[in-house]
């Protein structure tokens, strides 16, 4: 499988990844059994970038993904911006989780609740080394306008001092930022030199607004993306979800377009939705979560379907991707 560079770093991952959203129990029931079997599933299959976070199952991610990984090659992502109190959350689902280990998240985006972040990451992973520290989910998509502003606070004048200190270090080997909203990445490079940014679902087949300003803002910085969420929270596999709620009508239809138009040409659309963001120099990685190891066999599928280019012609033809979105030139996974 192919690998791309991280931003200026040394770090490299594959063009796909895996997503561990889904191995904490998020919005959907999943035990240690389906989850290790999935990420193992990916492994054997040579795909060795896996991305989790302290939030997802408020730890049980973190644990299962360093159990499967210890002692085989990979590349792996955390999170700080939330640390782990103990006593169990009233109400998970609060938090769209099910079933989580008996914590509750406190944000924290200073320079030692990032350092203290980290050290938990690394004793709850069990692992000789993270690779790519990402702060999670700063901005007003996550706090609203006042709570952001104190915490984007903390983070420019401690939060990136610390991961700037442990990339310094040689402890993590690329720092950034694993949010959904455009407007945060490009702040951010206001106050540092990033070397990543984990975007989820803002630069799919159904939405390309990163293209405009962020993606050009990235590529004269320097900063990679990773496109978290490339099914757009599953409508772009049939599910009902978007952006973590039921999609709305307008949505729907234009999915319903993609399908068609996709169907015409023999192609799945699931596949150009992971095919289609990697046709980006900036994007390093495009990384779907899955729930077993028969989802991620499906990915692996539509990661290896041949699209041809009258489709992507067809699609800018039709106004239904951006005019000016680069297409893979190619299978970019293999």
């Amino acid at each position: 499988m192919n690998k791309r560079k991280i931003g200026q770093t040394a770090v490299e991952v594959h063009t796909l990844g895996v997503g561990g959203a889904p191995f904490g129990g998020n919005f959907a029931e999943l035990g240690r059994t389906e989850a290790a079997e999935a990420v193992q599933t990916a492994l054997d299959a040579g795909v060795g970038y896996v991305d989790t976070a302290p939030f997802y199952g408020f730890g049980r991610s973190e644990r299962v993904i360093g159990d499967v990984l210890r002692g085989q090659p990979y590349v792996l992502s955390t999170k700080v911006g939330r640390l782990l109190a103990p006593g169990a959350a009233a109400n998970p689902m609060d938090y769209g989780m099910i079933d989580p280990l008996p914590f509750h998240p406190v944000y924290d985006y200073t320079y030692d609740g990032v350092m203290q972040s980290f050290a938990a990451s690394q004793h709850r992973l069990g692992l000789d080394r993270i690779d790519i520290l990402l702060a999670h989910d700063i901005g007003e998509f996550q706090h609203g306008v006042a709570d952001n502003a104190r915490h984007f606070g903390d983070l420019a004048r401690g939060g990136y001092r610390a991961l700037e200190d442990l990339k310094t270090s040689g402890q993590v080997g690329a720092i950034g930022l694993g949010v959904n909203e455009n407007e945060i990445c490009l702040k951010a490079l206001e106050i540092g030199q990033w070397d990543v940014f984990l975007l989820a679902g803002r630069y799919t087949l159904l939405e390309q607004t990163a293209l405009d300003s962020l993606l050009p803002a990235c590529k004269a910085a320097g900063t990679s993306i990773i496109c978290g969420g490339p099914f757009n929270s599953g409508v772009l596999v049939g599910r009902e979800m978007w952006n973590y709620a039921k999609a709305p009508a307008d949505i729907v239809e234009r999915v319903g377009k993609l399908k068609s138009l996709a169907a015409a040409h023999g192609v799945p659309l699931p596949a150009a939705a992971l095919q289609f963001p990697l046709g980006h120099p900036v994007v390093s990685s495009v990384i779907p979560g899955s729930r077993s190891a028969a989802e991620f066999a499906g990915i692996l599928k539509w990661a290896a379907h041949d699209i041809p280019a009258a489709f992507w012609q067809d699609l800018q033809a039709e106004n239904l991707l951006h005019s000016d979105a680069p297409t893979p030139a190619g299978n970019p996974f293999y």
